[in-house]
């Protein structure tokens, strides 16, 4: 049979959901590698992948938000665009055992976690993304000088970043995209927990969580750490989790487990609502 999620007969087209983590010295590969890595891999699947039409046919991949590079991602999101199967409950039936294949034909430090057929009409990832989370861990500043930055920045009315945009220079206030940011508390618990800005006297390092929208336009790491100061500099950047957000709640593209729904985040506020 076809797979439920995809509507039609057998010869619908499908489509594929497919989440994966990014960690370790991969996180140094580029967005564009990244791409080119997932074709190879796809191809050595031998899943029936779409391809364009024209001269120089491609594989039909949609990626969602481009993690900078250097960043790791506890989940980042791939659709893909398959032909009908010749053999659709074979293909039904290999769907449990794609994310092991998958990972062994990709480079140590990318984990295929999930995969699962959508409809076509699902919008795409970019579009429906609205928020992200992030693990920071800063050099330089900590304790109790970086909790009393972050609460000057949360109280200030803009943010201004200068960035480099299509070979000019523009500034962009970022103050509006950052949703939640506090310490990283001493329970351990992340920012759906709603921590409180508590200082870590035996870490080194700050630690940080962060809750950044992604439209208009999005918050890079580099971005936010810039705005605490520039003697602060940015160690380590993990996005945790992507959300989409539709009638009040927010949920991942794809859940493996955990935090799979909540509320939505307020931007005048910074905390849940």
């Amino acid at each position: 049979m076809v797979p439920a999620e995809a509507p039609g007969g057998p010869n619908t087209p499908l489509r594929l959901r497919i989440r994966f983590s990014k960690q370790g010295k991969i996180r140094f590969t580029s967005h564009r590698d990244v791409a080119r890595m997932w074709e190879r891999a796809l191809r050595r699947s031998r899943l029936p992948v779409a391809l364009s039409q024209g001269f120089n046919p491609h594989p039909l991949l949609s990626f969602g938000l481009a993690l900078p590079t250097g960043c790791e991602s506890l989940g980042e999101y791939l659709d893909v665009r398959l032909e009908p199967p010749d053999d659709p409950e074979r293909f039904d039936a290999g769907l449990a055992e794609l994310p092991a294949q998958l990972s062994s034909l990709l480079p140590g430090g990318v984990e295929v976690q999930a995969v699962k057929p959508l409809h076509m009409g699902h919008g795409s990832l970019q579009q429906e993304v609205a928020s992200c989370n992030w693990q920071l861990e800063v050099l330089e500043v900590a304790g109790e000088e970086l909790a009393g930055r972050v609460e000057r920045l949360l109280a200030a009315p803009s943010l201004l970043v200068r960035r480099e945009r299509k070979g000019r220079q523009t500034e962009d206030d970022i103050r509006p995209a950052i949703l939640t940011l506090a310490l990283d508390p001493a329970d351990g618990s992340g920012p759906d927990d709603q921590p409180q800005h508590e200082v870590h006297p035996n870490h080194p390092n700050g630690r940080l969580h962060a809750l950044l929208a992604t439209h208009p336009r999005g918050v890079r790491p580099s971005d936010l750490v810039a705005a605490l100061g520039t003697d602060v500099v940015l160690a380590r950047a993990c996005r945790t989790h992507q959300w989409i957000e539709r009638d009040g709640a927010r949920f991942e593209p794809l859940s493996v487990g955990g935090l799979e729904a909540g509320p939505v985040v307020t931007h005048a506020a910074g905390r849940a609502s």
